[in-house]
């Protein structure tokens, strides 16, 4: 490694010598301390090389949280080996797209996924090695335990901190979701600052209940394992049990997108909690929610913009700093507003938000062309409209046309990928599909469709239908009929002029 680098592996070797026995992750009744944690991926390191897995293969996980996918993570950094997590929750059809772009000598699901890849070890002979985390191993797969019985160690990779780390998937913009590769010096960077910015220390503990697949779970995670406090593992967030963890490790911090808090807050009135560790909830969600937090715990909430492509937030601010804004840019991060012709735009006036500095990632996965047009001027075009205010906040307006994004309880959905979807069924003839507010979700999914015949279909066949072909948290929650959608001059259909006349009620 370069004398001037740092590398996730570095950082677990740092925690052990700092931390020593002091729990870095726990999971049910099972903890791993920071002095453990490297021994532990030393093991699985050497696994992964006695199976010829090296410095720039790639590895899929496509399971939910647990503490030997972390392992995993630390295992493939310290052997230069890019991961490649999946979201659980997409469909077989869209989880073997993904698989296409990222091309991995390995494969690695748990007992909540192996139905998703049945049938592909015997299928799929590109990938080499197939386990499996926990539970008896299904068809084709080994057990995830055995790479730990790997007959002697394994040297650590000539790893850079400019190398890739991982690659987060976005949303599926051209059908296949792009993957965001991110570099160790990213996510060093991005724990940095929210170390800063939340004034982390080792007595801070995380509820990892967001998924590792996004760059909200896996990046607060670090950040916490950096700043040597412990993380609470749970697979997948259930609101009762996250009451009672936070009680019993005395969590301080936990994200949250829609419907996390609130039905955090309804568990908590139910069990008579009044979570008193808690001090920080970070990530998005409705005013009421966030005011009802701040009448109920001491906890503040904490807001900002960011993406996967910047490894998180480039802005970031206590919400009762400035309410409505979406934070100052971060120490880490210079933040522009600009044109189409990426010229400044003055305060107050609407732009897309571009970003430079060692947040922003290393590019697309084997998208050369796509990040060199992000990457245009120097800057990194996040397809985000916002504004700067006189005192410097920024707020954010929308999403620019051609990558409008909804975010139904915190997932990334692109319109054109459900109007394709929905266009596939017979005498539909044209359809706009777009966000709307929804109280539990933050925003959901509004569909108006063309069709030939009136009364030919009904709004649930239509939302089962999505259901069916793509992730069903892309399926439309409102469908509306139309005879005829407004048609701009090219004859597409005109999207403004649908949102004006159905707007955002059901």
């Amino acid at each position: 490694m370069d004398v001037h680098g740092l590398t996730i592996h570095g950082l677990i070797e740092r925690g052990a010598a700092l931390y020593g026995e002091a729990p870095a992750f726990i999971q049910g009744e099972r903890s791993l301390t920071f002095r453990e944690l490297p021994r532990r991926v030393e093991a699985l390191a050497a696994g992964l090389a006695d199976l010829g897995i090296g410095k720039g293969d790639r590895v899929c996980v496509l399971a939910q949280n647990d503490v030997d996918y972390v392992v995993l993570y630390g295992a493939c950094a310290r052997q230069g080996i890019i991961a490649y997590p999946i979201n659980w929750r997409l469909t077989a059809q869209e989880v073997e797209r993904v698989v296409e772009r990222a091309a991995p000598r390995m494969m690695v699901v748990d007992a909540s996924t192996v139905g998703v890849i049945a049938g592909w070890p015997e299928t799929k002979r590109a990938i080499a090695h197939w386990y499996q985390l926990g539970g008896s191993p299904g068809a084709g797969l080994k057990p995830f335990d055995s790479l730990y019985g790997a007959t002697g160690g394994a040297a650590a990779a000539e790893v850079s901190s400019t190398d890739p780390f991982a690659v987060i998937s976005t949303a599926a913009v051209d059908v296949i979701p792009r993957g965001a590769v991110l570099t160790h010096a990213n996510v060093i960077a991005a724990n940095t600052m929210v170390m800063a910015c939340l004034g982390l220390s080792a007595t801070d503990h995380y509820l990892l209940a967001l998924p590792l697949f996004h760059v909200t779970g896996l990046g607060m995670a670090l950040a916490h394992m950096h700043a040597g406090g412990t993380n609470v593992v749970v697979p997948r967030f259930d609101p009762e049990d996250a009451v009672r963890l936070i009680d019993r490790h005395r969590v301080t911090h936990v994200s949250d997108f829609p419907p996390v808090l609130s039905s955090l807050l309804d568990a908590a009135e139910k069990l008579g909690s009044r979570l008193q560790s808690l001090k920080h909830v970070s990530g998005l969600d409705a005013p009421p929610t966030i005011q009802r937090l701040h009448e109920s715990t001491g906890a503040q909430f904490w807001t900002g913009f960011g993406q996967s492509e910047t490894s998180g937030f480039v802005s970031f601010q206590r919400v009762l700093d400035r309410p409505g804004a979406a934070g100052k840019p971060v120490p880490l991060a210079q933040v522009k507003v600009v044109d189409d012709y990426d010229r400044d735009v003055p305060v107050g006036t609407p732009g897309e938000i571009v970003v430079r500095g060692p947040l922003v990632f290393q590019g697309y996965f084997d998208q050369p062309e796509v990040t060199a047009y992000t990457f245009r001027n120097g800057w990194h075009h996040t397809g985000d409209v916002g504004r700067f205010d006189a005192d410097g906040y920024l707020h954010y307006v929308r999403r620019k046309p051609e990558k409008e994004l909804i975010k139904p309880g915190g997932e990334n959905v692109y319109p054109a990928e459900v109007e394709t979807v929905i266009m596939q069924m017979e005498g539909v003839s044209g359809v706009c599909v777009y966000g709307i507010p929804d109280a539990r979700w933050g925003e959901a999914i509004k569909a108006v469709v063309e069709v030939k015949t009136p009364g030919q279909y009904t709004a649930q066949q239509v939302s089962d239908f999505v259901a069916s072909k793509i992730a069903r948290f892309k399926r439309p929650h409102v469908v509306v009929f139309a005879d005829a959608l407004a048609r701009a001059a090219d004859g597409g259909v005109d999207r403004e002029a649908v949102k004006s006349k159905w707007g955002a009620g059901t």
